[in-house]
């Protein structure tokens, strides 16, 4: 259970923060903080457990018809990402509660930060691939309301944009490798998949799903040519850039594929894929963050960098270039973090971050300069510094990888060039922004920040220092567990010693500490060259130029479809389903008429058909007088119940007389601001191409219906016939169904009543539309809208109604009723209240605010199907007993019954929310001879 709550605690008090923040901001910062440490409290008691060589499996059923279930999973790989992410989460909490200003109450950004906190998680410690893939979304939403968190800016919405936009397609292609890699492996579980690997690689189907779960990796992580998004991401505060950029977002391509190396790793697909990519995304990152002169620009082109140095080791295939890339992932993660928050600082203190103006800020911030000094040094790979351990080891791999090729030394030679540049833009992090003059024109002087705005980065540097300095006490470790986990095998030999003796090595990084200081002394002449290339490489011009185009199609395929012509989208969608259906008549092949004996057709049958055909004519014929129209269709409602009742179906015949009723009154209401008369506007050639058109559709849903009837099925209904009583508890199958069987399909439902309640009374709020004075024929509007028999009649009728409803909702589980219905036939009673006395005297004594009664509505239906959870069986699962009641006798008791109040509630108040703001309009619009009169 633990597992799961380090997810759940920071997604469910993103909420709560939300909400706390109208408190203080303080208290905003206070709750984050301790809800990021209850998760950490949360895994300290599995975290043990990988050390000792065990992997921590906690699952619940989620779809056990499919074979999937909700699946936490613990091991080395997991412990360490999961520190990472509640570690520097904890810190970026702290620092951001000093970085942003005063005014912002935080409770928005540490609700976001605790979304996508939650969403990694998830990632990290996901068992089920497919449920990997759901955190894997909701960290490109989170993280999109992170980048716009300045949403006034138009480089935050476009850089959120373009993130959510490459890592979201990145995503999709994701979803089709894990559908492939889950079929080959016979299973979706991380547990069975790990050791498929033999046989995944064997797969014919091995290379498509490899590229396509390779796309949502480097999409994720920024590789080439899908690293243009990620610079835009620095529009984002930058606690949410020292975040997203060390332990989380970015990192979330590299642990998959750590998380997949012992299954995907090996051929010679992975190898030159996974190579190429990191190797151009190590070099063309290190190219440009050496000529930004933005201080988060070239920390953003760095980690671009050093992700595709990751990437590159991965690719290399050998379990001491896993060690290496490991290693790598929890240096870079510290380095990185401290240096995002320097830069901070320095933004804060000096109002800018062009490194031609922040010069010389030694003199006013020595102790900043201190820490940013050191954490630049870790990421040039400067000796005794947690870089330069990680970084020898990459020299060394990629060397002896490449020995046995006859072009050998070309990727050492590379690899060395990318470290050259590595130690230039270090370098010039170092002496431009706290040497190199003096400062120039500084919006802000600067000076030392608060000790706690400090106090993240110094934990940082510390652990720079001391991995640096004694690897072997303070990682080595917890890199064992954790290659373990990549490899899932027993971890190869390694030293994390700062001395491993003089070799190509060593002589790689003085090769890079020396050039990188000779590119740096001659910047001047590269900058000016520089200046003279377009600033963006042709993968964003090419991410413009592709969503252009998409945009322009959609807009030329928006003004053809949705023209203002209700008719041409229906013609439209008809056309287009007659044409899908015509290819599978034809594609079948098989005759249209089945085996199946036809039933003899009865009298009635024939004579509710003839009436049903005469009132869809009369419509037709009259649509044009809207009353009159409306009049016919309530009729062929009524038929339409009656047809229900015939087939034996009393539940969707009550259903549908509610529903008529509801929807008649709804229509009425809304009639009263249209013409009474529509006018004729299609001309005769309209008239006969809308009718052949309605014609052909008629008879292909007929012949649809024909060729199904006429074949023998196996219907499903038996299976409900036979497990109602016993499963459900119930003997009306309908409403068990409804209240069990699907009841996660009425759960919905209803969510989806009462949002479209809410937002037709976004739609209605303070609309004032202009009644009419005189009907068509001249008759001035007649007040006199409360007959006094009517009225009466009507509230003597109220208790009985609602006793009605009562007796129809305790009779649902057992005989025809239920939830939806009684809350219908409520809504009715109370509807007639205000039709037959008005506004003023009904809202005297209920209250129109129906969102209570909606919001506990769908809470209760929701806690019905938790408390299933509690003991232990599926959600929504009821449960049922029979009690003997003195005078009552045996009476039956059953938890559906508290999920069908839900619904009960949630229809009565959607369905009067809308009814009662349609009725205040007309009120509104008509406020009778009386001011003070109000009427409906």
């Amino acid at each position: 259970m633990n597992l799961l709550l380090v997810v759940l605690v920071p997604l469910v008090g993103a909420g709560l923060t939300g909400w706390i923040s109208r408190f203080g901001r303080m208290k905003s910062a206070w709750m984050t903080g301790g809800l990021t440490l209850l998760s950490l409290a949360c895994l300290a008691p599995s975290a043990l457990a990988p050390f000792a060589g065990e992997v921590v499996v906690r699952r619940w059923p989620w779809i056990p018809e499919v074979g999937l279930d909700l699946a936490f999973r613990l091991d080395g790989l997991g412990l360490l990402f999961a520190i990472m992410i509640l570690g520097i989460g904890l810190l970026v909490v702290l620092y951001a509660r000093y970085y942003l200003p005063e005014r912002d109450g935080l409770g928005r950004f540490y609700a976001y930060l605790l979304l996508f906190m939650g969403s990694m998680l998830g990632i990290v410690l996901s068992e089920n691939l497919i449920q990997l893939l759901i955190f894997w979304e909701m960290t490109s939403l989170s993280s999109f309301l992170l980048i716009s968190y300045a949403y006034r800016k138009q480089e935050s919405r476009t850089g959120a944009r373009m993130a959510l936009t490459v890592t979201g397609l990145g995503g999709l292609a994701m979803l089709g490798g894990f559908l492939l890699l889950g079929e080959m492996a016979g299973s979706y579980e991380l547990s069975v998949i790990l050791t498929q690997g033999d046989a995944i690689r064997a797969d014919p189907l091995y290379t498509p799903m490899l590229v396509l779960i390779l796309l949502g990796a480097f999409t994720k992580s920024a590789q080439f040519p899908f690293h243009f998004w990620l610079p835009h991401a620095m529009a984002a505060p930058t606690p949410v850039s020292a975040y997203l950029h060390s332990a989380t977002l970015v990192k979330a391509g590299v642990f998959l594929l750590a998380r997949l190396f012992p299954v995907l790793s090996g051929t010679p697909e992975w190898t030159w894929l996974v190579i190429g990519t990191g190797l151009a995304t190590l070099l063309i990152g290190a190219g440009i963050a050496f000529f930004k002169h933005d201080l988060k620009g070239l920390l953003a082109y760095s980690t671009i960098s050093h992700l595709g140095l990751i990437t590159l080791l991965f690719g290399l295939g050998t379990p001491l270039a896993a060690v290496a890339a490991v290693f790598h992932i929890l240096n870079h993660a510290t380095f990185k973090a401290s240096l995002f928050m320097a830069a901070g600082i320095i933004d804060h203190e000096c109002g800018t971050r062009d490194m031609r103006r922040i010069n010389g800020l030694w003199k006013f911030m020595p102790y900043t300069a201190t820490l940013a000094m050191v954490a630049a040094a870790s990421m040039a790979g400067v000796p005794l510094f947690n870089g330069f351990l990680s970084k020898e080891m990459f020299f060394a791999e990629t060397a002896d990888f490449s020995s046995g090729f006859e072009y050998g030394w070309i990727l050492p030679s590379l690899v060395g060039l990318a470290g050259v540049l590595a130690v230039a833009y270090s370098l010039r992090f170092i002496h431009d922004v706290f040497f190199n003059g003096d400062p120039i024109d500084l919006p802000k002087t600067p000076q030392e920040p608060p000790f706690w705005m400090k106090a993240p980065v110094a934990v940082l540097v510390a652990i720079c220092l001391l991995v640096g300095v004694l690897p072997a006490l303070t990682v080595a470790p917890l890199l064992k567990i954790v290659v373990a986990a990549v490899l899932q095998a027993p971890p190869p030999a390694f030293d994390l010693a700062i001395w491993h003796g003089f070799g190509l090595p060593v002589v790689m990084s003085l090769i890079a500490l020396f050039g990188g200081v000779l590119v740096y002394t001659t910047r001047r002449p590269l900058f000016k060259l520089a200046e003279r290339v377009e600033g963006q490489l042709l993968a964003k011009a090419l991410h413009d130029w592709i969503l252009a185009g998409l945009l322009h199609g959609s807009a030329l395929a928006t003004r053809w479809l949705d023209s203002g012509s209700l008719q041409r989208l229906v013609l439209t969608l008809v056309l287009s389903v007659l044409a899908l259906g015509l290819v599978g008549f034809l594609d079948d092949g098989s005759p249209l008429t089945g085996p199946r004996a036809i039933l003899p057709i009865d009298g009635v049958s024939l004579f509710m058909t003839a009436m049903l055909i005469l009132v869809a004519t009369a419509t037709l014929v009259l649509h044009r007088r809207r009353l009159t129209a409306l009049i016919v269709v309530g009729a062929m409602g009524l038929l339409v119940a009656l047809i229900f009742v015939k087939f034996s179906a009393p539940d969707l015949a009550l259903t549908q007389l509610s529903v008529e009723i509801v929807t008649i009154v709804l229509l009425l209401l809304a009639l009263y601001f249209l013409p009474q008369h529509s006018p004729d506007e299609s001309s005769w050639a309209r008239r006969l191409r809308d009718g052949g058109v309605a014609i052909l559709a008629g008879a292909g849903a007929g012949a649809l219906t024909w060729s199904i009837l006429t074949r023998p099925f196996d219907s499903i209904s038996d299976y409900f016939l036979a497990n109602s009583l016993p499963g459900g508890g119930g003997s009306n199958v309908v409403n068990v169904i409804l209240v069990d069987f699907r009841g996660y399909d009425t759960l919905g439902e209803i969510s989806v009543l009462a949002l479209a309640g809410l937002g037709i009374h976004a739609l209605l709020k303070d609309l004032r539309l202009p009644g009419l004075e005189r009907d068509a024929e001249g008759r001035p509007w007649n007040w006199d809208l409360h007959p006094s028999i009517m009225a009466a009649l009507t509230r003597l009728l109220l208790p009985l109604a609602l006793l009605v409803s009562v007796f129809i909702f305790l009779r649902g589980h057992n005989q025809p009723g239920g939830g939806f219905i009684a809350g219908l036939i409520t809504a009715v009673a109370l509807i007639m209240q205000y039709l037959t006395n008005g506004v003023a005297w009904t809202h005297s004594r209920l209250s129109g605010n129906m969102y209570p009664l909606i919001g506990a509505g769908l809470l209760i239906a929701t806690l019905a199907g938790l408390g299933s959870l509690v003991f232990g069986y599926p959600f929504l699962t009821s449960a049922y007993t029979h009690v003997h009641w003195p005078i009552v006798g045996d009476f039956e008791l059953a938890s559906a019954m508290i999920f069908d109040l839900g619904v009960y509630l949630v229809v009565v108040g959607a369905t009067l929310l809308i009814l009662i703001h349609l009725g205040l309009m007309h009120q509104a619009s008509h406020p009778g001879p009386n001011q003070g009169e109000e009427s409906l």
